[in-house]
């Protein structure tokens, strides 16, 4: 998630201290894994479908640390590999999922069928988006590419989740919309590069 040194400097003196904490009492990184989605998950459904937004980004923030602390216990322990990327993807789409369908839901609720439609093409692109990249793989190709992936999603959402919190007018709507087209715009750039690779591996 974090590519830049500095940022993962910066980052590594926050994250750091209470890796090795968990690391000493025994904690394995798969149990902080599944608390951060567990914890993302309950918190969306709670309270974003009962319309209490900023609660709701709070509580997802802090439960979203544990993406970055279970990744750096299984580098401090030397156990990072294949099983622990699948099973912080599955989970992913998980947290997402809860999210973006807890939005559908309060917008179904309080008759914002803007936000109904937008949150459904978003979460449903989100899905597919993520989908493409492991089908990718699958076919010995990859799928890094596209304008929307999920860690932009995520911060898009929860600003546009906040400011409606804040009782800012149409965002919601308008970001969920954004996401999804984004998203489709996204899927086909990993189509159109997949298709590019197997071809020219086709070709060979």
């Amino acid at each position: 998630m974090l590519n830049n040194p500095a940022a993962r400097k910066v980052a590594s003196v926050v994250i750091d201290p209470p890796a090795r904490f968990l690391i000493k009492c025994h904690v394995s990184p798969d149990v902080v894994t599944l608390v951060g989605t567990a914890g993302a998950s309950i918190s969306a459904i709670v309270c974003f479908s009962t319309g209490r937004f900023i609660l709701g980004v709070v509580l997802i923030a802090v439960f979203a640390f544990s993406d970055l602390l279970d990744g750096t216990m299984a580098r401090m322990q030397g156990t990072s590999g294949p099983w622990g990327n699948f099973l912080d993807a599955t989970l992913d789409r998980v947290a997402d999922g809860a999210i973006f369908g807890s939005l559908v839901v309060w917008g179904a609720l309080n008759d914002q069928i803007w936000v109904v439609a937008g949150g459904l093409l978003a979460l449903v692109t989100g899905q597919v988006t993520s989908y493409a990249k492991a089908r990718a793989e699958a076919v010995g190709a990859t799928a890094n590419v596209g304008i929307a992936e999920r860690a932009e999603r995520l911060i898009i959402g929860m600003a546009a989740v906040l400011l409606a919190g804040f009782g800012v007018p149409y965002v919601l709507a308008g970001a969920l919309w954004v996401l999804g087209i984004l998203g489709v715009i996204t899927i086909i750039q990993r189509m159109v590069n997949v298709r590019g690779q197997l071809w020219s591996t086709a070709g060979e």
